[in-house]
């Protein structure tokens, strides 16, 4: 019994015979290379067969390791239709997903073009700035500007989030800060350190703290997918380095193989990959 393959390893096989790669598949799969490469050097030695060729193209599935693919897919398959009966008997599946402000916001805005009420599993959205507990389920999916580190959580990128600086002119001088009843978002401390003395109102919801400066009050610092959409602001910056984070949607490592979780990380990735992450140049 020894040499029995898990079927988490047999899972992290399949991405990387999927993905011909291990850095694509450890995205997918929330792990590091070196991570992902010890784990199938183990595997294929617990298997006893050669499952890939290593050369400059990538990791290549040999006939042994198609043969496993191909039972692989069947136990996906199975562990799916498992999953669904489980879950018709208590209708659909509720999945909780926490967001900041602006990514809860565009998701809201986009999700009815991706998602429909007969999909069989409903959003349940979360709105909160700080990261709530995966492993306790206090949500099953999380919205992060970092790739988890812990080894219970998978992840998958979906961009990389810039921020600017935004006012209705550059006429506009001051700058609008956060008031800090709980610990301060990045952006908030960024204006904190670089413009403390120049702040001239704060306010405690960076929705807020835009449309005070869309009535002229301040400078305002926002993600450039917002930034870049709103009428009345011009961007009086490039991105600011200090505060451009990765974008990563965070989950349980075992619950991504169940048809809601994955059907949610689907819809998800495909409305954060989608939008203008850079926008145009600054106002000159």
């Amino acid at each position: 019994m020894q040499n029995t393959l898990a079927w988490d390893d047999i899972a992290l096989f399949s991405a990387v015979a999927r993905a011909g790669s291990l850095t694509r598949a450890a995205e997918e799969a929330g792990c590091s290379v070196a991570t992902l490469s010890r784990r199938m050097k183990a595997f294929e030695r617990r298997s006893g067969r050669r499952l890939f060729l290593h050369g400059a193209q990538g990791y290549t599935v040999t006939a042994d390791g198609r043969a496993l693919l191909d039972r692989a897919r069947r136990m996906e398959a199975v562990a799916a239709e498992i999953a669904t009966w489980q879950a018709e008997g208590t209708g659909p599946v509720r999945v909780r997903i926490s967001a900041g402000t602006w990514t809860g916001l565009q998701l809201a805005e986009d999700l009815s073009r991706v998602w429909r009420p007969s999909a069989g599993w409903v959003p349940e959205f979360v709105h909160c700035n700080r990261d709530l507990d995966i492993a306790r389920r206090e949500i099953d999916i999380g919205i992060r500007n970092r790739r988890p580190e812990q080894p219970w959580l998978a992840g998958r990128r979906t961009g990389v989030i810039e921020h600017a600086v935004y006012a209705t002119s550059e006429e506009v001088t001051g700058w609008i800060g956060g008031s800090f009843e709980t610990a301060p978002l990045p952006s908030e401390a960024w204006i904190s350190r670089h413009h403390g003395a120049e702040i001239v109102t704060t306010a405690n919801d960076p929705q807020l703290r835009m449309i005070m400066a869309e009535a002229g009050l301040g400078r305002v610092i926002l993600p450039m997918f917002v930034g870049e959409t709103r009428p009345a602001l011009i961007r009086l910056s490039d991105a600011i380095e200090e505060l451009t984070r990765d974008e990563w949607l965070v989950c349980h490592h075992e619950a991504r193989f169940e048809p809601p979780i994955r059907a949610a990380l689907d819809v998800l990735a495909d409305i954060l990959s989608r939008r203008d992450w850079t926008g145009v140049a600054p106002a000159a």
